[in-house]
């Protein structure tokens, strides 16, 4: 492995090539953080999906595709002359070293749940008003509703224990199955996968992963129907649900 030397070595080439990308590239020079913004996104996605399959060439170049997108939002900064790149690590550097009093201070912690403890109670003496106020409100709603739910553990708003959570999730079924009105069975539903979610987190399996996974394995299963259906010369929009359902368990042996 490198280096610290050879890391900032690296690092700094980086911030040279950046230099010279906005003074010479003519769609470097147009880019600002509206028109990044979307880019960024897809580069954070495509970063998630070599996470989830643990592809570590692919990890690496994605994580790159990222990396060029921060140092782009600070030498953007640093032309509008209100931060550069330093001004971030440093503002970084400083927030990590209050968050873990437990490293850098005298306070003793007994286990990763004090620790989160403390981090939340620590960022609302930063100023922020509520336990909440740091879940970005874009986030994918199951992303979303785990943050939510995770962060008000953080003070004791928890279940004791996975059972006691799946209690609830039967509790917002029965609600569910009982509605018959259309606008409150979307709230009820609403309810039902907030707690599953919930009860998800404390048993330790994590819902958007094991959705994504669910995706996958869908899409995978539903090409290869495709492929077989191809292969026979049939198209599955001719077929009828139970030739369809047929296939699907080839596909699925």
């Amino acid at each position: 492995m490198n280096t610290k030397a050879q890391k900032l070595e690296a690092f700094s080439k980086l911030l040279d090539i950046m230099d010279d990308l906005r003074e010479k590239c003519p769609w470097d020079q147009k880019q600002d953080f509206q028109s990044l913004r979307h880019l960024t996104l897809e580069e954070v996605y495509e970063l998630s999906d070599a996470l989830l399959v643990e592809d570590l060439p692919e990890i690496k170049k994605e994580l790159g595709d990222v990396l060029l997108h921060l140092v782009f939002y600070a030498k953007i900064g640093s032309e509008k002359q209100s931060f550069d790149i330093a001004d971030v690590i440093n503002s970084l550097n400083e927030k990590l070293v209050f968050r873990h009093p437990h490293i850098y201070g005298d306070v003793t912690v007994q286990d990763e749940d004090e620790v989160k403890r403390n981090w939340e109670k620590l960022k609302l003496k930063e100023g922020n008003k509520s336990i909440l106020s740091g879940v970005p409100k874009g986030l994918p709603s199951v992303i979303k509703a785990y943050r939510i739910q995770d962060k008000v553990k953080g003070i004791g708003f928890d279940f004791p224990d996975a059972a006691a959570a799946w209690g609830k999730v039967e509790e917002e079924l029965q609600e569910f199955k009982n509605e018959i009105d259309l606008p409150k069975m979307e709230e009820e539903l609403g309810d039902v996968l907030f707690s599953m979610i919930n009860y998800a987190r404390i048993a330790g399996l994590n819902p958007d992963t094991a959705l994504e996974r669910t995706n996958h394995k869908f899409i995978s299963r539903f090409q290869k129907m495709e492929s077989i259906a191809a292969d026979r010369g049939l198209k599955l929009e001719n077929m009828d649900l139970s030739q369809m359902d047929e296939l699907w368990e080839e596909a699925k042996n």
